[in-house]
């Protein structure tokens, strides 16, 4: 079910109070002095909303999305094809995911071990002596793979290739 949305500024919030720390007994700062300029006497334009009221805006919005949990979309590169959860899982486990590049290679050695087995893994199932995980995402492995077909049609010596069809939504 959808409904109109309101933008989040247009909720009024001058009837509920939503005060959950009460106040305390300290100094006031003068922050006047220690922001010198950059300080503002009038507070920002910004919602004081509870929380549920904020949880059920951006649900509503959430529902309003499209996506590969709520229908198909046979097109696209990468960011509608259907990942299982767990993925997400695995991919956040703070040893992989906090990584660096440039970290220590005997550091990084169970993740180096990972990517060697899913190569090893992906080369038996698809009959390929190599593979590679370094084109991102989208339009950087979309070029990916045309610059290795090209390369396959040119070690062949099929130079004349000059048509490709692509799916048009």
């Amino acid at each position: 079910m959808y409904k109109d949305t309101k933008l989040i500024f247009e909720y009024t919030t001058k009837t509920k109070p939503n005060r959950l720390i009460a106040p305390i007994d300290v100094e006031k700062a003068d922050l006047a002095s220690f922001y010198g300029s950059a300080y503002k006497e009038e507070l920002p334009d910004i919602p004081d909303l509870d929380e549920i009221t904020v949880v059920r805006h951006y649900t509503n919005l959430s529902n309003k999305n499209y996506g590969v949990e709520t229908g198909t979309y046979p097109l696209g590169s990468c960011t509608m094809k259907y990942n299982p959860k767990i993925n997400e899982d695995m991919a956040s486990l703070p040893g992989f995911a906090m990584t660096h590049p440039l970290q220590p290679e005997e550091t990084a050695q169970g993740n180096l071990e990972l990517l060697y087995l899913l190569e090893r893994n992906f080369c038996d199932i698809f009959g390929m002596d190599k593979f590679t995980f370094q084109p991102s995402a989208g339009a950087h492995g979309e070029q990916t793979g045309l610059l290795l077909i090209k390369a396959y049609h040119e070690d062949r010596g099929d130079t004349k290739r000059r048509i490709m069809i692509v799916p048009d939504s």
